[in-house]
């Protein structure tokens, strides 16, 4: 049997990863009212770390309170408390027990705030997202001196996780979140030295990377998650990204992820979303093929040497070895069949050839309502259904230690809305008291 997926990879930083599975990030919604780590989280990753993983990266980890992806984020702003730092050694010790690598995703949301937590969320230009249901704001464009203290955030966010036992952070740059929407000429339509050409709508993004490499040291691993592209016409795209990654090698960052969409068009979930899709001239191999960013990833490594992780829709181990041994991949990233199958990797090393794919047997709409998930907006309602699914599998691994599979999207749906609701409560109380 090859044994490749459990080979060491050498990072440019001198870590080294156990072998080339990682845990993608996956947003979990369970830390507390003020965004503190408990112990759900540390459960939960506790559980990832036995099941094999050579990396384990957090869901998003906040650097602004009024910028929550969702209820439930754990949030790092300035000086933290000591409650917040004795709850992410906690949580950092948990999800390295198998000597394995646990980093932080560092994230703010934008104007991908839902307006649960804010109903005028900062961006870089005020350009709503665009999905129905008035989940989304209308945003505020950020100041240069509110963007000078979120370049500062980062580097604060990054340095407490160093000294809190996290071995790495992640910059998550994809997906529609802050970094993305600067990069992205539909979302950022500024004519300061933030917006206009690539290199000023990248200019955040590699200040962070600059001053998160000046607080954590340069034997610390970065990362940055960067979309190959949003695909949407007239956004960030493939040509956008194969600069932005040459850029980023300057700066000598350890792991690029490659991901892709926002949500918009949630090109990680492997559904089209709203508005006018631009396929980027994707290869048929892409559209066919369960691995979706695999083939913008061969064409990166013509361009740049930086070790990267692909990410979205891995499911046959044959697939991921073939990855790995062509050069497309050094890092495979799995996220949808963690949610239930947290050893996995595992499984994969002693030889299982295929991972569940959990969310083809799924259904939102009852059968005698199944048209409408051909209908928009229903299809997206049925899209973000079924993720709400797997988050409903995330708060039972982190309660109860075990998913819960029986459980319908419609269910699901149910069960996290209130939970959200109560942390939202919660949140209101305190903020009322304070």
């Amino acid at each position: 049997m090859n044994k490749i997926l459990q080979k060491e990879l050498t990072l440019p930083c001198g870590a080294v990863l156990s072998n080339r599975i990682a845990k993608a990030a996956l947003t979990e919604g369970l830390a507390d009212v003020n965004g503190v780590p408990t112990p759900e989280l540390q459960q939960l990753y506790g559980l990832w770390s036995d099941g094999g993983a050579g990396l384990l990266l957090s869901g998003n980890v906040q650097i602004d309170v009024n910028h929550l992806e969702r209820p439930g984020n754990v949030i790092i702003e300035s000086k933290p408390q000591n409650n917040l730092i004795n709850a992410l050694k906690d949580w950092s010790t948990a999800a390295t027990r198998n000597n394995n690598h646990f980093w932080a995703q560092i994230s703010h949301a934008g104007r991908q705030t839902q307006t649960n937590i804010n109903k005028t969320p900062k961006a870089p230009s005020p350009i709503k997202v665009a999905l129905p249901g008035g989940q989304f704001g209308r945003p505020i464009a950020l100041t240069t001196e509110e963007i000078k203290k979120i370049i500062e955030g980062f580097g604060i966010a990054a340095i407490t996780c160093k000294n809190s036992g996290f071995t790495g952070i992640q910059i998550h740059a994809a997906h529609g979140y802050l970094l993305s929407q600067f990069l992205s000429p539909r979302s950022n339509i500024r004519t300061d030295a933030y917006g206009g050409e690539l290199s000023n709508r990248a200019r955040l993004l590699i200040e962070i990377v600059k001053t998160v490499r000046s607080r954590v040291g340069n034997d610390f691993p970065i990362s940055v998650k960067l979309n190959s592209a949003d695909f949407q016409k007239g956004g960030f795209n493939f040509q956008d990204s194969l600069q932005v990654a040459q850029w980023l090698e300057e700066e000598t960052i350890d792991l690029l992820e490659i991901s892709g969409g926002t949500y918009e068009q949630p090109r990680l979930l492997g559904v089209e979303g709203i508005g006018e899709y631009e396929d980027q001239n994707i290869a048929q191999s892409t559209v066919k093929r369960e691995a979706y960013f695999v083939d913008f990833a061969i064409e990166l490594r013509e361009q740049i040497s930086i070790p990267m992780m692909v990410t979205g829709g891995f499911r046959h181990r044959d697939a991921m070895v073939h990855a790995i041994e062509s050069g497309a991949a050094d890092l495979i990233g799995i996220g949808r069949p963690l949610c239930v199958l947290t050893d996995a990797p595992k499984r994969l090393f002693d030889g299982l050839n295929e991972l569940p794919r959990y969310e083809k047997e799924l259904k939102f709409f009852p059968r005698w309502l199944s048209f409408l998930s051909k209908i928009q907006p229903f299809k997206t309602i049925a899209t973000f259904g079924i993720q709400f699914w797997f988050y409903a599998q995330l708060d039972f691994l982190g309660k109860e230690g075990e998913p819960n599979t029986s459980i319908s999207p419609f269910a699901a749906t149910r069960k996290i809305m209130a939970l959200q609701n109560k942390w939202l409560s919660a949140r209101d109380k305190f903020l009322k008291f304070e």
